[in-house]
């Protein structure tokens, strides 16, 4: 088993068509989304994310950190929330991310979770992460 982070992305398209849908409909086809996942084992974590508005952006792209306020010039920079599901292969996350309603416009992205044991063990940092991890339960 792997976990696989399964990032949702915004496009204007997305937004678009999400606008005059109503909140209630979208959060019962999201919890049942959800709900099939818990049922079948695999989530592990799942959020989604305030308003672009209420954010920031420290780009480190000059000499110094920049700050900018939200909200961003393109959705296509922004992420509305993310599941962490622990399955066998990249394979079945895509097909969880298939099942995902009210997704039109939108794309998602799946990325792997390494787990720590794929980082130096003799590293000062890694062995206190595992002692963090290993005190919180999360190995």
């Amino acid at each position: 088993m792997a976990k696989y982070m399964l990032i949702w992305r915004a496009t204007d398209e997305s937004q678009a068509a999400f606008k005059d849908v109503d909140f209630t409909d979208i959060m019962n086809a999201m919890g049942k989304f959800t709900d099939q996942m818990i049922r079948a084992g695999v989530l592990l974590a799942a959020e989604g994310l305030a308003d672009p508005a209420e954010g920031v952006v420290v780009d480190y792209t000059g000499e110094t950190p920049v700050v900018t306020d939200g909200p961003y010039g393109e959705t296509k920079e922004l992420f509305n929330g993310f599941y962490i599901v622990d399955v066998a292969s990249i394979q079945e996350a895509v097909e969880w991310a298939k099942r995902a309603p009210y997704m039109q416009g939108s794309k998602a992205e799946i990325r792997r979770v390494p787990t720590i044991d794929e980082f130096p063990q003799d590293n000062e940092w890694i062995r206190k992460e595992r002692a963090w991890r290993e005190r919180t339960g999360q190995l």
